[in-house]
């Protein structure tokens, strides 16, 4: 029970002290991590009397934390570019939504793969911005 403790405080404070594009990279992460549970439980034998309600609950929450990107996107400073990732996580929600209503696991490896590319190339660019900032810092000294 400690250990659980612990661990929830880690990831609160995490959160709270992330910066803005961190924290869209946990969200991505959690998108990602759902969808592998959601995926998982499709594997399940049919009989299991959990396998319908984890699907359901997992794909509700990629589905949500999806929304979370969305409802995120800053359409105005963004331009094309946020209007294309609004368009593309309203697809994301609708395979989603299709997965779980027809309790097929296609949709969801759809989803996983298109998540994980945006994942990565947040990650990459995440990535680039630091990077300059780090060399800058040892020019200096």
């Amino acid at each position: 029970m400690l250990a659980r403790d612990y661990a929830q405080t880690y990831r609160s404070n995490a959160v709270l002290t992330a910066s803005r594009g961190q924290l869209v990279l946990m969200l991505y992460d959690g998108v990602l991590k759902c969808l592998a549970i959601a995926r998982d439980a499709f594997d399940r034998p049919s009989d299991d009397p959990r396998r319908i309600e984890t699907i359901n609950r997992q794909l509700l929450k990629a589905q949500a934390i999806i929304t979370e990107l969305q409802d995120g996107l800053r359409v105005d400073a963004g331009g094309e570019f946020a209007r294309t990732l609004q368009r593309l996580y309203d697809y994301h929600n609708r395979r989603l939504f299709e997965a779980n209503l027809r309790k097929q696991v296609e949709p969801v490896i759809e989803v996983e793969a298109l998540v994980r590319d945006l994942r990565n190339a947040w990650a990459e660019m995440l990535c680039q911005q630091e990077v300059p900032a780090v060399q800058h810092r040892y020019a200096v000294a």
